[in-house]
């Protein structure tokens, strides 16, 4: 059997292999953590949502299962939004793929469009239902001086 010398460009090869190798790794380990947050994130705000819909709506006097159900349609957006803006934060606006040919081209991020067509049925919804952004009362310079 005839020995096969270790060349240096087969090990450097190797070595190449290997760093690619961890770095898809790191950016795996990475977005694992990051989906976690993002998760508690989601979490947090749809509670939130939810509860000041809910208020807003019982101060119009407005009950009834109709209105639930559009609260959690409203809900699974703001769910998707907030997906849609990470995917975005994650891979950009245009992200590199490689073709069925092999060469290396850049292609439009996907979420982008969908996030604004998410957007706009989040605001039909909230149109939908009669509710408005919550009122901070009187701005400064506006309303009755004390002085």
């Amino acid at each position: 059997m005839a020995n096969k010398k270790k060349t240096s460009k087969s090990t450097a090869k190797k070595e190449k292999e290997l760093e690619e190798m961890v770095e898809k790794l790191e950016k795996n380990v990475k977005k694992i953590e990051s989906e976690k947050e993002l998760e508690e994130k989601i979490k947090d705000k749809r509670q939130a949502i939810k509860e000041d819909l809910q208020n807003q709506l019982i101060s119009q006097n407005k009950f009834g299962k109709h209105f639930d159900d559009m609260i959690e349609d409203y809900l699974y957006f703001v769910e998707l939004k907030e997906t849609l803006q990470h995917d975005i934060d994650l891979n950009g606006i245009r992200y590199k793929t490689t073709g069925g040919n092999g060469f290396t081209t850049f292609k439009p991020n996907e979420s982008c469009e969908r996030l604004i067509k998410t957007n706009a049925q989040m605001l039909k919804i909230l149109q939908d239902l009669d509710l408005k952004t919550p009122d901070d009362g009187p701005k400064e310079g506006e309303g009755d001086d004390l002085l």
